[in-house]
């Protein structure tokens, strides 16, 4: 997994983004044995007051919270234009409490917003 930061400048960027691809089309939905993968969303409207380096700074700690849980974590994207952070993760009971701790311990400015466990169905 490696944190994909979406520019901020949309369309016209390289690369997939640039292409118009919408997130949904991007995020696995399941993994190699079919099982559905969790995904939440964290907002972080304080980066537009940081500069860039900051900004910059803050998504390094960002990937090393989620590289240490290693392949449990399936993607993730930092849409740098609305200051927000999308993960799909195992779908192991307690795993998405853990990574959220994890990273608003480190990055108290992340709020969660949204979350799917993928407990029912699939929504997509």
């Amino acid at each position: 997994m490696a944190l994909v930061p979406r520019p901020a400048s949309l369309p016209g960027s390289a690369g997939q983004w640039g292409e118009g691809v919408p997130l949904m089309k991007l995020v696995p939905k399941r993994d190699g044995q079919g099982r559905l993968y969790a995904d939440f969303m964290m907002m972080a409207p304080e980066f537009k007051h940081r500069s860039p380096a900051e900004v910059g700074a803050l998504l390094a700690v960002i990937q090393g919270v989620l590289a240490r849980f290693g392949n449990r974590v399936a993607f993730a994207d930092f849409n740098m234009k609305i200051h927000v952070l999308w993960v799909s993760l195992e779908s192991t009971p307690g795993l998405m409490v853990q990574v959220v701790a994890a990273l608003r311990s480190r990055v108290p400015e992340l709020k969660l917003v949204a979350h799917h466990a993928n407990q029912g169905g699939e929504t997509w």
